[in-house]
C-alpha cells in the first residue's frame, strides 16, 4: 500500500496567498524552475483548467522562475519542493492536501545528470544519480500518490536512455526489468545493487552498463509499470493513468546546447499524458516516446 502522511507537517512557503479551494483542479510539475519542467507549467497554465504549481528546492530560483511565466501573462503559483528531503515531501503534499483535497496531476520532472566529460568517480556518480533520479522520485510518489484524485494523471519523464541502458543489462536483468511481476521491493534492491557493485569496480561484471543516468531512467520506467498496475488493481474505478515518457532531446543546462529540440519543444509529451482526456482508460502503465507508446519500451 502506498504510505500515508504525517498530520502534523509544517506550513509552506508559496508567491502567491491560497484560500482553500478544494473543489479547484491542481496541477504540481517537481524541478520546474527551468528547462523542461519550466515549459511543462507553461504550457500547462496555458491549457490547464486549474492552478498551476511550479516547484523548486531553492525559493529564490523558484520564484524567479515564476516573474518570468508572469511576464508572459500567465499565472502560476509557487511551492518550495526539494525531493531529497523526505520532510519537504510531507510538508508540500500536507499542504495539496489541504488546500485542494488531493492533486488532479502530478508531473515528476526533478532529476540529474552528470556531463560526459565530467571526471566524478563513476561510484559517486551513480549513488548521486540514483539518490535523485530514482530514489527521491520513488519517496514523492510514496507521498503523492494517495493524493492522486479520480481521473487524474501522473507523469514520469524518463528517457530512451533507460531503454538503451536496459538493453545493455545482463539477460537476467533484462528479464526481470521486463517482468510482469517485479515488486518495488525487488526494483530497489536491484537499483541499490548497481550504486554498491560500482564502488567496487565490479558492475559490469555483474550484467550492468556503464551508464548511471541510463540505469537511473531504467529504474524510474519501471517504477512507473509497477505503480501503474497497483493502481488498476487497488483503485480500479478510479480512472487515474500513469505514465513514463521521453521528452526527447531537449537544450537544457542537463543535457546541453546541441540537442535539437528546444524545452518548450521537450515538454509537448509530458503536458499531452498529463492532459488526457478523463474518459480514457488508456495508455496505462505505458513509455511514451512522440505519442507513441510501449510496456517499458520505447518506440523509435
Amino acid at each position: 500500500m502506498f504510505s500515508t502522511l504525517d498530520q502534523q507537517n509544517k506550513i509552506h512557503k508559496t508567491t502567491n496567498a491560497i484560500q482553500p479551494a478544494m473543489s479547484a483542479k491542481v496541477a504540481v510539475v517537481t524541478g520546474s524552475n527551468k528547462g523542461i519542467g519550466l515549459a511543462i507549467v507553461r504550457a500547462l497554465c496555458k491549457q490547464f483548467e486549474g492552478d498551476v504549481f511550479l516547484t523548486a528546492r531553492d525559493l529564490a530560483r523558484g520564484e524567479e522562475a515564476v516573474k518570468i511565466l508572469t511576464s508572459e501573462g500567465l499565472k502560476p503559483k509557487f511551492q518550495q519542493l526539494d525531493i531529497n528531503d523526505v520532510s519537504s515531501i510531507t510538508s508540500a503534499a500536507a499542504f495539496f492536501r489541504e488546500t485542494y483535497g488531493g492533486v488532479d496531476i502530478l508531473v515528476n520532472n526533478a532529476g540529474i545528470a552528470f556531463k560526459h566529460a565530467d571526471t566524478t568517480a563513476f561510484s559517486i556518480q551513480a549513488e548521486v544519480t540514483l539518490k535523485t533520479n530514482f530514489f527521491a522520485t520513488r519517496d514523492a510518489l510514496t507521498h503523492f500518490m494517495p493524493l492522486i484524485k479520480s481521473g487524474g494523471r501522473v507523469v514520469n519523464v524518463s528517457s530512451f536512455v533507460g531503454s538503451r541502458a536496459l538493453n545493455l543489462c545482463s539477460e537476467e536483468f533484462q528479464q526481470r526489468f521486463r517482468s510482469e511481476d517485479i515488486t518495488e521491493d525487488e526494483l530497489v534492491v536491484l537499483m541499490k545493487r548497481f550504486v554498491e557493485k560500482t564502488k567496487t569496480g565490479e558492475h559490469k561484471k555483474d550484467g550492468w552498463p556503464e551508464t548511471a543516468y541510463g540505469v537511473s531512467k531504467t529504474g524510474l520506467t519501471t517504477l512507473s509499470m509497477i505503480l501503474a498496475r497497483r493502481l488498476s488493481k487497488e483503485r480500479p474505478h478510479d480512472n487515474i493513468l500513469l505514465n513514463a515518457c521521453c521528452p526527447g532531446w531537449v537544450r537544457t543546462d542537463m543535457a546541453g546546447d546541441k540537442a535539437p529540440k528546444s524545452p518548450d519543444e521537450g515538454a509537448v509529451t509530458p503536458v499531452y499524458l498529463a492532459l488526457l482526456p478523463r474518459e480514457l482508460q488508456s495508455p496505462m502503465g505505458a513509455l511514451c516516446l512522440k505519442r507513441r507508446f510501449s510496456r517499458g519500451e520505447v518506440i523509435h
